[in-house]
């Protein structure tokens, strides 16, 4: 209802035709929508100039903003995926549903690279207005590490009086950045190899651990898996863990924090995205655990004693930081929803958000809210209305909605949706530094200052390349 509302407000805002240019070059082709796009709707796809797939839907009764979608990850193959975008609208389709234009890139290729993928949101966010007309608003929507990405896209390109974009929606977002993001990964990678000695096994060949695994592995992910329910028999019920396989187990999670049922994910990441992210860096470690202290464990000391041990190359930790880092220079409004409970992206990395935020001054374009939820790769889609909507109405009328005022709106969408309302506006997640063993010299935020980006921008191959 309360979109129906916005959509006969917005639409008499629209600039330029809902269907694309037919005499554009690499127009945008029809393509049939998903099945979950209840509302009529015209769906396109195509590649962009740097081959990145793309999907856009245009609803019929357009309200005249459009929603840029970054989607999580990131993916490890080498092209990009045609697939992901529509599947991405699909798990969205309520975006469209609520008359908002959707758009979402599948990036020109796979693998690690957070401004490459915040260059291609700004590129689709180009083909759009080329191709379709100018829209009254823009809003970019990231989730999970897309959320990195969504982040990293208002700060470089929607910063000054002139911003292309309006808004932006993070939902479980890897709001920390990539050189402290992923520390609890670097912890899990360096804590099982203790205790489980299988990755590698003595028998094969070795390799720093900061490498998540070497180069010229064959290892598959069920590979992996195997070895891990040979260490902590982790997929077998507790009745039939041997004493050891527990004591592994029960010592890795209090160790890391990190929670059982997405143990498996976690060392997927810390080995298979560990080795596209330091093969994207020069092969250096852009990870350290120097000065950690461990504990938790049934013998701190012994874990300590002989848990693998390595610095950071600063060139490489440089790169990683000026590739995924955020400054806290924004200058729109930024919702943020997140679980409370997301077993992958911790709800501390909102604190970290705002910390950066407020290291910078700019806390005031912010609102973050929080929802009584457990699950990291998709919130209720009555909560994803409310959250756009609000988001819209802070862009058009430039009222700064609460937490509370947040959650007030959900019920509406429910009753059209029936997911559920969750939100927790008294909710304050811990700082960051409760859930993740801080590096030395690495508890102040941002990460990354602006004064930091602007002068490593200058030093050429700075960074990941595209």
């Amino acid at each position: 209802m309360a979109a129906g509302c916005v959509a006969g407000i917005l639409a008499a805002c629209l600039v330029g035709p809902a269907h694309p240019s037919a005499a554009a070059v690499g127009a945008p082709a029809p393509t049939p929508c998903p099945a979950e796009l209840t509302a009529g709707a015209r769906c396109y796809s195509g590649q962009d100039a740097h081959g990145a797939h793309y999907t856009v839907a245009v609803p019929r009764e357009w309200n005249g903003t459009l929603v840029l979608h970054a989607h999580g990850g990131p993916d490890l193959g080498a092209e990009s995926d045609p697939r992901r975008s529509s599947d991405d609208l699909a798990r969205w389709s309520v975006m469209v549903d609520q008359g908002y234009a959707w758009a979402g890139s599948a990036y020109r290729r796979g693998g690690y690279g957070t401004r490459m993928a915040a260059s291609d949101t700004e590129s689709l966010r180009r083909l759009f207005t080329k191709e379709f007309g100018r829209p009254a608003t823009t809003l970019v929507h990231g989730q999970s590490w897309g959320g990195n990405v969504a982040a990293k896209t208002i700060e470089m390109y929607g910063t000054g009086a002139h911003s292309p974009y309006d808004g932006a929606l993070l939902t479980n977002g890897v709001l920390a950045g990539g050189s402290r993001g992923y520390d609890y990964r670097v912890d899990l990678r360096v804590v099982y190899q203790y205790y489980c000695r299988n990755h590698p096994r003595p028998s094969e060949p070795s390799y720093p651990l900061w490498k998540g695994l070497r180069e010229d592995s064959a290892m598959t992910h069920a590979g992996l898996r195997a070895r891990l329910e040979e260490c902590t028999g982790y997929a077998s019920s507790a009745a039939d863990r041997t004493p050891v396989q527990q004591r592994n187990l029960d010592d890795i999670l209090a160790v890391t924090k990190i929670p059982e049922r997405t143990l498996e994910s976690h060392l997927g990441f810390a080995t298979f995205t560990f080795r596209d992210i330091v093969k994207r860096v020069g092969l250096r470690s852009p990870f350290s655990n120097e000065h950690v202290r461990y504990s938790g464990s049934h013998d701190d000391a012994a874990l300590n004693a002989g848990v693998e041990r390595f610095a950071a190359d600063s060139s490489a930790r440089r790169d990683l930081s000026y590739d995924s880092d955020l400054t806290g220079a924004v200058g729109i409004p930024v919702l943020t929803l997140h679980a409370i409970d997301d077993p992958t992206a911790f709800v501390e990395h909102e604190a970290a958000y705002l910390d950066s935020l407020t290291g910078t001054h700019r806390q005031r374009h912010l609102v973050q809210t929080f929802t009584q939820e457990s699950e990291h790769s998709g919130l209720s889609t009555s909560e994803y209305a409310g959250a756009v909507s609000a988001l819209s109405a802070w862009v058009r009328t430039g009222r700064k909605p609460s937490p509370e005022s947040v959650a007030s709106r959900c019920p509406a969408f429910d009753a059209v949706y029936g997911t559920g309302c969750f939100f927790r506006p008294d909710h304050v997640p811990a700082p960051y530094a409760s859930r993740v063993n801080p590096r030395p010299g690495a508890t102040h935020w941002p990460a990354m200052t602006r004064a930091q980006e602007r002068a490593w921008s200058g030093i050429e191959g700075i960074g990941i390349a595209p």
